[in-house]
Order: C-alpha cells, then sequence, then structure tokens
C-alpha cells in the first residue's frame, strides 16, 4: 500500500481548506502540509500496525505483521510459531507428523473411544465392506484426516 495516496489526500485536504484564505494563509497551510507528512506517515502506520495485532489475535495461528519500505506499507502473513511443549520436547512439525504418519513401525497404544450406537453401527458395515475389523477401520480414518490436515497445513503455509 503506497502511503503516498493517503498524505497527498491530507495535503490538499489542507491546501483546499487554506484557499479561502490570502496568501499569507495559503503559505503556512502549504509549509505545515509538508511538515506533518512524516508524523502522518508514522500515524498512519501505527494505525495499521494496532489493526495488524488486531487481526493477528483473530486469527489465532497466523500473525499479520506491517513494516515502512520507504513510502509503501508492506503486510506480511506469517505462520504462527509453534507452542512448545510444557516438558520442554520440541513440538513436532508437518513433516515429522508426516513421516510418523507413514512409519508403521511405531508402538501401539490403547485408545478408548466413545461413539453414538448409530454411528458405531455404521463404522462397523464401512469396516466390514472394506474387509478390515472396526479398529484398522478406524485408525485408517484417523491416518487419512492426519494426512488431510497435513496437506491443508502445507498449503497453508505458502
Amino acid at each position: 500500500m503506497d502511503l503516498d495516496n493517503y498524505v497527498s489526500q491530507l495535503r490538499d485536504s489542507l491546501n483546499s481548506a487554506a484557499a479561502l484564505g490570502d496568501e499569507q494563509t495559503r503559505a503556512t497551510a502549504a509549509a505545515l502540509a509538508e511538515a506533518v507528512e512524516p508524523a502522518t506517515r508514522l500515524l498512519v502506520l501505527s494505525a495499521l500496525t494496532e489493526f495488524a495485532g488486531e487481526v493477528s489475535a483473530e486469527l489465532g495461528n497466523r500473525t499479520v505483521s506491517v513494516r515502512l519500505d520507504g513510502t509503501e506499507v508492506a503486510v506480511e502473513v506469517r505462520r504462527a510459531p509453534a507452542e512448545p511443549k510444557p516438558d520442554g520436547e520440541q513440538s513436532e512439525t508437518a513433516d515429522d507428523l508426516g513421516a510418523a504418519i507413514d512409519d508403521a513401525t511405531g508402538d501401539i497404544s490403547r485408545v478408548t473411544l466413545r461413539l453414538m450406537d448409530r454411528i458405531k453401527s455404521r463404522a462397523e458395515e464401512a469396516a466390514s465392506q472394506n474387509g478390515v475389523s472396526l479398529n484398522s477401520w478406524v485408525s485408517q480414518a484417523v491416518k487419512g484426516a492426519l494426512e488431510d490436515q497435513i496437506r491443508r497445513t502445507d498449503r497453508d503455509s505458502y
């Protein structure tokens, strides 16, 4: 976003207001318009920075930042860094998780899953149609959901 347009609008507004006065008033307005340009740029940048902070807070997993590059305001959107695990371990990246999903030799953990009877019956039917146990079918469904999430995460990173 080019700030020159906004600074020019302010300068034009000051000059238009001063046009009603005499030559001295017009000269004073022009000098004031020139003097407030840096402050105007800083004020607009401050407002945009505050707005970016509010947007970042709403996005949750993204941060929005703005910076002044000459007369241009550059906007940057980044994925928020992963929160470290409480015990000091590093969080898994999408690549780490993808490798873990592909690794069929990992340890097996027991999970208790509570489903409504109707959903459980339909899942059992789907498992039977695929020639696998309900346990295997649920495991495959979870794996597929995780792979979809990794693809979305990777796609959103670009």
